[in-house]
């Protein structure tokens, strides 16, 4: 690919995945199913304590309580489709809510002593797993305040008339823990999960967008073929109804010149129409087909203006050269690293090639300042920027996402990718291996 084309995807990228993470925000019917189950659960239980067990509590108002929740249902699903994405304030006005709510159901009932007290972990979860950091931390300091307070401020738990009860006051304190390091580190834990899978998702989605430009770029061979086809015909009666008027026409008439010049280009045109009829025909193998080495000049070609030099050298040689059937997810993959090795490098970028019977090697060689050890550890994960030891974003460095979809789509093709820095010297390495059956594949027969 072209510098240019690929600082096209390298701009659009971006817009990408801010249209995916705009298309995870959390939908409003999901919030709306999970607060009738809540009604329900909650409704259930009042319902059991108050007229089955016959225990005194204020039962009224906590039905008040949740006649708030199914108002604030009905709004949100008359007033919205059940397809609406709530934004980030509206989803932590909504969650605040969820958190509220359950609150004043846990005073009017015993507070921390109420063992539906673990339910406030729920709205906090719930946003560590959909929302934005900022989010998610006030919604967890929000649901521990509301724990600490209903620890010394709340209505006596339901429990049977003149049967005295009273919890000690270390077990309150080891309730009032439990629920709180449990809120802490499975608001962290699910953040942790949820974001890398966004992310992940995210990226797989972006590798897709950039494999389908490169085949359809690769499929332009065929598009123009299949329009000098179409074309031939009516160009050949054009041609047909030229000559014919040339016959026609006295040799000394003025319009001579026009109907000669009419043939003339004419045919012309047949020229250019069989030379983009070749491309599916007698060129279809050169296209179809790219030899190591040929493949190794196209990646490097577009980067050799840089002021960086970039040289190809050849470190093993055993059996005829393996050629590949063309592969755009190979020719991406292997000009995005060697963009990043262009990127890092302080003067040379070297692609050591060679092949045996059973491999086929590229290695790719920078004299720039290495990865870091950090950087080695998470190489290949998506959105990880590429920093210099001093902390400062490196030239080049981004959100790791070329890294990440030039591993996918290599290891997609059958390659196995290996990223160290150089043992000869300063600058970073990186070793992608084929089998040689798998780099040839179906174009074995034309080596």
């Amino acid at each position: 690919m072209d510098q240019a084309t690929r600082s096209g995807l390298n701009l659009r990228l971006p817009a990408f995945v801010t249209m995916m993470r705009d298309s995870q925000r959390l939908r409003l019917a999901t919030l709306v199913r999970l607060r009738w189950l809540s009604v329900a659960g909650q409704t259930a239980a009042c319902v059991f304590v108050a007229w089955g067990l016959w225990w005194p509590f204020p039962i009224w108002a906590c039905l008040g309580l949740i006649a708030l929740s199914v108002a604030l249902n009905t709004y949100l699903a008359t007033q919205f489709p059940a397809s609406h994405r709530l934004s980030p304030t509206i989803a932590a006005a909504v969650l605040t809510f969820d958190i509220l709510q359950p609150s004043g159901l846990m005073y009017l009932t015993g507070g921390v002593d109420n063992p539906f007290m673990v339910f406030l972990v729920v709205p906090a979860i719930i946003a560590s797993a959909t929302q934005p950091p900022l989010t998610v931390v006030a919604l967890s300091v929000l649901a521990v305040l509301s724990t600490t307070l209903l620890v010394f401020v709340h209505m006596p738990l339901p429990w049977p008339a003149g049967v005295p009860f009273s919890m000690p006051t270390s077990y309150v304190g080891g309730l009032w823990f439990a629920i709180v390091t449990t809120l802490v580190f499975s608001a962290i834990y699910i953040y942790r999960v949820a974001a890398e899978a966004r992310a992940l998702a995210d990226a797989l989605s972006a590798t897709e967008l950039v494999l389908q430009r490169e085949q359809h770029l690769s499929a332009l061979d065929g598009l123009a073929a299949a329009a000098a086809h179409e074309l031939g015909t009516p160009l050949s009666t054009i041609a047909l109804v030229a000559k014919e008027m040339n016959r026609a026409i006295p040799g000394d008439s003025a319009m001579r010149e026009d109907v000669e010049l009419l043939m003339a280009q004419s045919e012309r045109c047949r020229a250019i129409l069989r030379r983009l009829s070749s491309l599916s025909s007698s060129s279809e193998v050169y296209l179809a087909q790219l030899p190591l080495m040929s493949l190794i000049d196209e990646v490097a070609e577009p980067h050799r203006n840089f002021g960086v030099s970039v040289q190809v050298e050849v470190v093993e040689r055993n059996g005829p050269e393996p050629v590949s059937c063309r592969n755009a997810g190979i020719v991406y993959g292997l000009g995005n690293i060697v963009e990043n090795a262009v990127d890092f490098a302080r003067g040379a970028v070297i692609l050591r090639a060679g092949w045996s019977a059973e491999t086929v090697h590229i290695r790719i060689l920078d004299d720039g300042p290495g990865f870091s050890p950090e950087i080695l550890a998470r190489i290949g994960d998506p959105y990880m920027s590429e920093r210099d030891p001093d902390g400062q974003e490196r030239a080049g460095g981004g959100l790791g996402l070329g890294v990440f979809i030039a591993k996918t789509l290599l290891e997609r093709s059958g390659a196995t990718i290996v990223f160290s820095n150089r043992e000869d010297g300063p600058g970073a390495s990186v070793s992608v291996f084929w089998p040689y059956q798998t780099f040839a594949g179906g174009c074995l027969q034309h080596a």
